[in-house]
């Protein structure tokens, strides 16, 4: 049986495979495949292993016609339309628990970053502009007393809400739910997400794409934003109207951004580059040796399991 995957990947994948007896081909480029090329090289695969760069849609899904696991090496999977592939009998997994520690971390040092202007600081001394120190020079935002609000209060929310607690803050939590864990584990509450946005120092993100996220924070709810808080976004860039936040970013509405995601990413708003209060990443939340190697390693074992006629370990 054959496997395709859309990208090299870490962990010893390609090898775990082989020893399996699967047929494998890989996409090798350094660029994201095209969805026909993709079509071309998988159509006569049993399985596919692609990542949230790639577009799985029904187009797509019509032409793997021997398919029988779509394995995404991500935990979001907005970009798999897992309806119409459930309905052709495919079975679509992610790579869940896994980055929670690494986004975590990540979400952290954004935070951070922001707070004592990290970004500004690094140019400034780059630029040979540090003479003395001064006692007003790049004063930023201490992290103790300060309310930190989770919006997703799911399994990465609330490892950035314990690593927080270190830093002497208090957590306030938005959910579609009550989450009696996370509260139980951080000592908070649950409020309405415009309480959140108006009584937060920090605001950090961390809910999956779908319909009721898109834009969940916009025009109209991020006007109620303090003009010293902190914006972090790890989760997915179009959860946030980027326009706005752009606008209030200019107007010195905020004290600052921290942006690991974006709308329409890897497409930029070249706006944002011209901005010194935003941090900007590539996308790399997960992007340790530990955790990347871990999630190819769960997406080629569920294909192994799938089609070895068991039960996947992690199917959405």
């Amino acid at each position: 049986m054959k496997v395709f995957i859309t990208q090299e990947l870490p962990g010893n994948v390609e090898e775990l495979l082989l020893s399996k007896g699967f047929e494998i081909d890989v996409y090798k480029k350094n660029k994201i495949i095209s969805n026909n090329e993709l079509i071309k090289r998988a159509k006569d695969a049993d399985g596919l292993i692609c990542l949230l760069t790639n577009t799985i849609d029904r187009k797509t899904i019509d032409n793997l016609s021997k398919c029988k696991i779509i394995a995404n090496v991500a935990v979001g999977y907005n970009n798999i339309d897992v309806d119409y592939a459930k309905s052709k009998n495919i079975v679509v997994t992610n790579t869940p628990g896994i980055l929670n520690d690494a986004t975590a971390d990540l979400t952290l040092a954004l935070i951070l970053a922001c707070a004592r202007r990290l970004r500004e600081g690094d140019i400034f001394v780059r630029r040979n502009k540090f003479k003395a120190w001064m006692p007003q020079l790049m004063l930023g935002i201490e992290l103790a007393g300060k309310t930190v609000g989770i919006i997703g209060a799911g399994r990465i929310g609330i490892e950035v809400a314990k690593r927080l607690l270190a830093f002497k803050t208090k957590i306030i939590y938005f959910d579609r739910t009550r989450k009696e864990i996370f509260e139980n584990e951080t000592g908070s509450k649950k409020v309405s997400l415009n309480t959140l946005l108006k009584n937060s120092d920090i605001i950090s993100i961390h809910v999956p794409l779908n319909k009721d996220s898109f834009h969940l924070l916009n025009k109209t709810n991020m006007r109620l934003l303090k003009p010293t808080s902190i914006l972090v976004n790890t989760s997915r860039g179009e959860v946030i109207e980027e326009r706005y936040l752009i606008e209030i970013l200019k107007r010195r509405k905020i004290f600052a951004a921290g942006l690991d995601v974006f709308e329409g990413e890897p497409n930029i708003n070249p706006e944002l580059f011209k901005l010194n209060n935003v941090f900007l990443l590539p996308h790399i939340g997960s992007a340790t040796i530990e955790t990347r190697s871990k999630m190819a390693q769960l997406a080629a074992k569920n294909v192994i399991a799938v089609l070895s006629n068991k039960k996947p370990i992690s199917p959405v």
